[in-house]
């Protein structure tokens, strides 16, 4: 019997995320020098995800 597709491992999805967590986006604003330390991690601007 085989398994049904979505019980599969998370490792094997490959689909691109266009929600990105807030750490993530704390990350990318800092790399795009649009967020500085001690900013407000809350409200923070739309972005896309880098590519």
């Amino acid at each position: 019997m085989s398994q049904h597709r979505s019980l599969k491992g998370s490792s094997k999805i490959t689909a691109k995320r266009n929600v990105l967590k807030r750490f993530e986006r704390i990350n990318l604003l800092a790399e795009r020098g649009q967020w500085k330390p001690g900013d407000r991690g809350q409200g923070l601007r739309k972005t896309k995800p880098a590519e």
